[in-house]
């Protein structure tokens, strides 16, 4: 297992779309085990393969408080939406930064787990958020995004002036 250095925006790398695995093998499984490990070290909820630089349609999230829930999603995409919540929202891409963003309050999704066994997941509340916030990153969008354009140049100045502080 090795931990993964994390991309923080506004790194462009953020903005690529990642492309589908085409078969789950034990370097998609080497991935999968060395995100948990990342994610949970930084610490976080998910973290998709974005952003970690590796441009592949690969997301892990556990929600739970004892980091029990490990799911694993490999070409995840989601069939169903309904309902909507507002929900702070916060990224290992983007520290420091919490934000208020609408989404859909559930979703369907469908997946490869870590075995390329196919699998559909119904989620709402904390785990449908993380679900959609994750697979944004696979198409090249981060959360703040969904912001005005005055509050995500404040993000970028901060984000600007942090990194000044610690170079």
């Amino acid at each position: 297992m090795a931990l993964l250095p994390i991309l923080r925006y506004p790194d462009e790398r953020l903005h690529t779309k990642a492309k589908p695995v085409p078969q789950v093998d034990d370097s998609i499984r080497k991935l999968v085990t060395d995100m948990a490990e990342t994610m949970y070290e930084a610490p976080g909820i998910g973290l998709a393969a974005t952003q970690v630089n590796v441009h592949l349609r690969v997301v892990v999230i556990d929600t739970s408080e004892d980091r029990s829930k490990l799911l694993a999603f490999i070409n995840p995409e989601i069939v169903e939406r309904s309902g909507e919540q507002s929900c702070e929202e916060g990224c290992l891409s983007v520290p420091g930064i919490y934000e208020t963003v609408t989404r859909a309050e559930r979703v369907k999704v469908r997946a490869l787990d870590e075995k390329g066994e196919a699998f559909e997941l119904e989620a709402e509340g904390l785990l449908a958020v993380c679900i959609q916030h994750e697979l944004d990153h696979l198409d090249g969008k981060v959360f703040v995004e969904y912001l005005s354009r005055l509050k995500l140049n404040r993000i970028k100045s901060r984000l600007a002036k942090k990194s000044r502080i610690t170079a």
